[in-house]
């Protein structure tokens, strides 16, 4: 088994690097890239969508980067403790009728050992916004790392 540092028990700093980690990997839509940060016999809760295992992640994920077209995503540590982190996150995208979303969402996550994400639990609420009030462009600027992403 291969470690994937910062591993528990989490600090503020090895938490926000974890955080930031999360959303560099799933800023990239790369299924199968993501899918490495979740231990084998992972389990997910998003929104009303259970999914167990990578296999089940990599065919979630696929399948929602889809239909989320222009996916930008950024989180924020929220709160952490031994092995688990709090994340509160924005991301916007594209449907394929051409209609922007904002989404804004928490997730609880717990980790293994290994640092491996082991559960991934998603709250997530959808917002249509207009192409002029988008906010996150891409990945996050190296100059915006480690910075709060307003609410609004």
């Amino acid at each position: 088994m291969t470690d994937r540092p910062p591993l528990p028990p989490f600090t503020r700093e090895t938490a926000a690097q974890k955080v930031q980690a999360a959303e560099d990997a799933w800023n990239t839509r790369d299924p199968q890239r993501v899918a490495l940060a979740y231990s084998e016999d992972s389990v997910w809760r998003n929104r009303g969508t259970f999914v167990t295992g990578r296999a089940e992640i990599v065919e979630f994920l696929t399948a929602k980067w889809a239909r989320e077209r222009e996916y930008a995503l950024r989180k924020d540590l929220w709160a952490f403790d031994g092995d688990r982190i709090a994340v509160r996150f924005q991301y916007e995208c594209q449907d394929a009728e051409g209609q922007w979303w904002r989404s804004y969402g928490n997730e609880l996550w717990e980790f293994d050992e290994h640092g491996l994400m082991t559960r991934r639990e998603a709250s997530i609420n959808d917002v249509p916004i207009e192409e002029k009030e988008r906010r996150i462009h891409g990945p996050r600027p190296e100059n915006e790392r480690g910075l709060s992403f307003p609410l609004q």
